[in-house]
């Protein structure tokens, strides 16, 4: 399978299942749909990132070499498709350290943004996974998930954004002064 076979087939919905099964059984194809998901000019390039997204639920290994490259293409991505589904795969792994402060920056400003909800829920999440390794974070995004719901509100945000107080409220109360 080529990157051309695969850009034909992800034209197709009826397919999306069939590829996703192939890919599972070739994994080397993976190295193709990532190249499209990155860097596709192509009108459905987003497709494949959703792809990514489908496959990571079956095969979260095949992921892993692309985190890093996924979490530096959210500086220069425009296509709010692909930046809903990278958010969530990079809330859904682990973080590399390094990656932290451009992270909490970016997810920030999604927040304080007019990103689309799932984007905003997928950036709220991963502060809050990036709060897991850095305590003294954690008060002050409590506050940020307060406004969120307060003041900018979808069943999504207020759904992920009362789960994740629940935990951080816990979690103050056994921090150290």
């Amino acid at each position: 399978m080529t990157k051309e076979d695969i850009i034909e087939v992800i034209d197709s919905w009826e397919n999306l299942a069939i590829l996703i099964k192939e890919i599972g059984k070739h994994p080397e194809h993976f190295d193709f749909l990532m190249d499209i998901a990155l860097n596709g000019k192509e009108k459905n390039s987003w497709r494949a990132a959703w792809m990514v997204d489908k496959i990571h639920d079956e095969y979260p290994e095949l992921l892993q070499p692309y985190l890093e490259t996924i979490i530096l293409k959210l500086k220069s991505l425009n296509d709010l498709g692909k930046k809903r589904h990278f958010l969530k795969l990079i809330s859904i792994n682990v973080i590399p350290k390094k990656h932290y402060g451009f992270l909490v920056d970016f997810c920030l400003k999604a927040l304080s943004s007019n990103e689309p909800p799932a984007v905003r829920v997928h950036a709220m999440q991963t502060l809050y996974n990036i709060s897991e390794h850095e305590s003294d974070f954690k008060p002050e995004l409590i506050h940020i998930i307060e406004h969120e719901i307060e003041f900018r509100s979808t069943a999504g945000i207020i759904s992920r954004g009362i789960r994740l107080l629940k935990k951080l409220r816990k979690q103050v109360r056994h921090l150290p002064d």
